[in-house]
């Protein structure tokens, strides 16, 4: 079948993206879903900074390759053989299956599941076929997803199953935004009513952190960015404090604040100064999460009898640690509750053609979370 899709031919494009159109809408080809897969219309998907890192070239991927990687949509078709799913249902996508037979998948951490981490390197999905053509040429997929597209085939295990009254334009962010950032707070940083937070990084997954520290009865929760529009929304989401890190005196005034530094500081910037903030802020034997995705060539350096003389705790947490089939369906009832109201992190719904916009908007770092919403 036909169906449009965000192609990257090319990355490391300069910017303004507006000029440059680094992303170019055109109708593919798509394959029918095979053993294992699915065919679902993508009903809205998230822009995040996982996709700018890759347009940028921050995290290089094979090209051609069709971007995006937080949605939710509709089973339209499953692929022959027995299925998990049928048409109709209601699906969250997620950019780190799980195969349920590796170490990690066995040990409980499908977020480091290792074919599905080779299957992305390579473009592929999990069942290992490629789905998507142009002209002639094989399109790689991105995280398995590729979700900036009207219709995507992906593998059983990149989809969860959601109640059909969830606003799919919600559950869109809980693919990526929800899980990384409620996650690293929650499951990495294993957040106790009363302890002390820090979110180092206030963008749509920052934010959604925030919500799930507000969510966990953070006695003390500090909100950390250097844009005084994000720091503003902090306050509204339920930060008691908030600090510009690029003010000289903020690790101290915070250490000072909380008498010594915070319980749980986590990082969601994907900047090895943030991480370096996040670090200083953390009391001893407090712990210190990262989740954020710098580029591989940075380094992290830090006092290396920290880590003994103070017994501080540093955690990297993919995808917030989650257990998809889990965690979906518990944020989504938090959400429908009212304790996690991740449409307020929500600064922009858009068409799929104006997707260059999206992006160097979020490059300039005048947005929070935008939503590209498909025709029904």
């Amino acid at each position: 079948m036909k169906t449009r899709i965000a192609l990257l031919r090319e990355m490391g494009a300069p910017r303004p993206y507006t000029d440059s159109r680094p992303i170019q809408i055109v109708e593919a080809e798509l394959a029918p879903p095979g053993p294992g897969e699915l065919l679902v219309r993508i009903a809205a998907a998230g822009i995040c900074h996982s996709d700018l890192s890759v347009v940028n070239a921050d995290r290089p991927r094979g090209m051609p390759l069709a971007l995006g990687h937080e949605a939710a949509g509709v089973v339209v078709e499953t692929g022959p053989g027995p299925a998990r799913f049928q048409p109709g249902d209601h699906v969250v996508l997620v950019f780190a299956p799980s195969c349920g037979h590796c170490a990690p998948c066995a040990e409980g951490r499908p977020a480091l599941c290792e074919p599905a981490a080779g299957a992305a390197v390579e473009g592929r999905l999990l069942t290992g076929s490629k789905a998507i053509s142009h002209q002639g040429t094989v399109v790689n997929h991105h995280v398995g997803v590729s979700a900036f597209s009207d219709h995507v085939v992906v593998a059983e295990g990149s989809c969860v199953k959601i109640d059909p009254e969830i606003p799919l334009d919600r559950a869109a962010l809980l693919g990526c935004a929800v899980l990384t950032g409620v996650g690293a707070v929650l499951n990495t940083g294993g957040l106790r009513m009363g302890q002390s937070c820090a979110i180092v990084g206030l963008g749509g997954v920052g934010l959604a952190g925030l919500l799930g520290a507000h969510a966990a009865g953070a006695r003390v929760l500090i909100g950390v960015d250097p844009s005084a529009e994000k720091r503003a929304a902090a306050l509204d989401l339920g930060a008691h404090h908030v600090f510009d890190p690029t003010d000289p005196e903020s690790v101290a005034e915070i250490r000072a604040l909380t008498g010594g530094g915070v319980d749980l500081a986590v990082e969601l910037a994907g900047a090895v100064p943030a991480l370096v903030t996040a670090y200083g802020l953390t009391r001893r034997g407090g712990t210190c999460v990262t989740a954020g995705l710098p580029n591989p060539t940075e380094k992290l350096v830090i006092p290396a009898v920290s880590l003994t003389a103070n017994e501080v705790t540093l955690r990297g947490s993919y995808m917030g640690s989650c257990v998809p089939i889990r965690d979906i369906p518990r944020f989504a009832q938090m959400m429908m509750q009212g304790q996690l109201p991740i449409e307020k992190l929500v600064t922009h719904r858009l068409p799929l053609e104006e997707i260059n916009a999206g992006f160097e908007r979020l490059a300039a770092g005048l947005a929070i979370r935008q939503v590209i919403v498909f025709d029904s």
